[in-house]
């Protein structure tokens, strides 16, 4: 069973979702506001497999949520928004989620996109014998699943991780977005890029000495992405 932190002040959607979701199997719990639900993670006092996020919130919102929460935390994000306006997808993605869906959603389709994430979170299976990537000044363990410098650990999320493994594993290719979204992600080609693109500013800013002017992520205008190892 899923432990899922639902983030919605309005409380008739709020129930409603709540209610679908627990009938497919989840565990929920309600959130009212971004600051309650800061306060319950911190606590720990919530489910914590994965978090849905309002974007439209009071006060705090969703934007901020996630990018507090993912300053702490590398629990997954799914942004509820009910536009699929580029700005506030992106945004939302370059703050840390790992996916987003539009309202009004279908709660069998939500539950699909949850199941999707918690699949991405779940630890790979790996061979037996570790296999160590060398990246520059950077290691890549992909049995453990951690990156280090200088021993000390890097904090990627799972998606990051999973991305940088593909990376890793094909030095020098050109990995197009939808290929991408397919490996890692497993959306086939219905997936959306932006979270490819997402996805890799967010580990440029952690594996570059430079993210603006990256080395190892390079991007191949009109195709895609490329790991140049040092």
């Amino acid at each position: 069973m899923s432990r899922l932190l639902l983030v919605e002040d309005d409380a008739a959607l709020a129930e409603a979702l709540a209610r679908a979701l627990r009938g497919l199997g989840h565990e929920v719990v309600v959130a009212g506001s971004g600051e309650r639900a800061l306060e319950l993670l911190a606590e720990r006092r919530a489910p914590t497999d994965l978090v849905l996020l309002d974007v439209m919130l009071p006060g705090v919102d969703g934007f901020e949520v996630c990018r507090r929460l993912r300053a702490r935390d590398t629990v997954p994000v799914i942004l509820l928004t009910a536009r699929g306006d580029a700005v506030d997808v992106v945004v939302g993605l370059e703050g840390g989620a790992d996916d987003y869906v539009v309202k009004p959603v279908e709660p069998r389709v939500l539950d699909a996109r949850v199941k999707a994430v918690l699949r991405r979170s779940a630890p790979a299976h790996r061979p037996p014998t570790p296999h160590v990537h060398t990246i520059g000044d950077l290691e890549l363990d992909t049995a453990a699943m951690v990156v280090t410098r200088d021993g000390v650990e890097l904090g990627l999320t799972s998606t990051e991780l999973r991305l940088l493994v593909e990376f890793a594993e094909h030095p020098g290719q050109v990995l197009s977005r939808q290929a991408l979204l397919k490996r890692v992600w497993d959306y086939g080609f219905a997936g959306d890029s932006r979270l490819v693109d997402a996805a890799v500013a967010r580990l440029r800013a952690k594996i570059e000495p430079e993210p603006a002017n990256p080395v190892l992520l390079r991007t191949v205008r009109g195709f895609g992405y490329r790991l140049v190892k040092p």
